[in-house]
């Protein structure tokens, strides 16, 4: 751009320089030479000066406009800095969860469970054979037993020829198992002999099929 400046300065004192000579060359070679054509002709060179300036400073105004667009074009466009979103991060807390399981129950003084029942049920007999019955007696409560409890034949078919059994004292988880001679009933069919422990404290049974 600063040439074309420069260019456009001198065509413009190149112009002028002209202008003032050819009056002074064109009187001392014919001082008959008309005044007017004189003028006329350094009129005529002034504007042709005077054009060509105009047109160098309409190059320079075309230049500078390309040379600020291309400027424009050639700056990259800033890009915004985008400050990020930060994701707050939580810690989580363990909740202490009540355990699922029941809440525990408060054994009762006296209790007991009769297990181990044999015969199985539904075990086939033929009438009149015999057979052991065996029971176990456990204390499941929170106290002792004195001596003195007694297992009770209850109901149903009597199979054996003794109905009551004494039990032993007996401390809470203890266990005591009973063994009696059997024998099947005449009748047929299932056939069903129950048990008690004194004070109804828990039950037991047998159940048989007599062929």
């Amino acid at each position: 751009m600063k040439k074309i400046i420069q260019v456009a300065v001198i065509m413009l004192t190149l112009a002028l320089f002209i202008g003032a000579c050819l009056p002074a060359a064109s009187v001392q070679q014919n001082p008959q030479v008309q005044n007017t054509q004189s003028l006329q002709d350094t009129q005529s060179q002034i504007n042709t000066a005077v054009a060509q300036t105009i047109e160098a400073q309409n190059q320079i105004g075309t230049a500078v406009a390309l040379t600020t667009e291309a400027q424009f074009t050639a700056t990259p466009t800033a890009t915004p800095f985008t400050i990020p979103t930060l994701t707050p991060f939580v810690i989580s807390t363990p909740t202490n969860k009540p355990s699922s399981g029941g809440s525990s129950r408060t054994k009762p003084d006296y209790s007991c469970d009769i297990i181990r029942l044999r015969p199985t049920a539904y075990a086939e007999y033929l009438h009149g054979q015999k057979f052991d019955i065996k029971m176990t007696v456990v204390n499941n409560g929170a106290r002792a037993w004195y001596q003195g409890y007694d297992l009770k034949y209850s109901g149903g078919a009597q199979m054996t020829g003794v109905t009551v059994v004494q039990l032993p004292a007996m401390q809470p988880n203890d266990q005591y198992e009973v063994v009696l001679d059997a024998v099947a009933p005449d009748e047929l069919g299932d056939q069903t002999m129950t048990w008690v422990v004194e004070g109804k404290l828990c039950f037991g049974y047998v159940t048989i099929t007599v062929r």
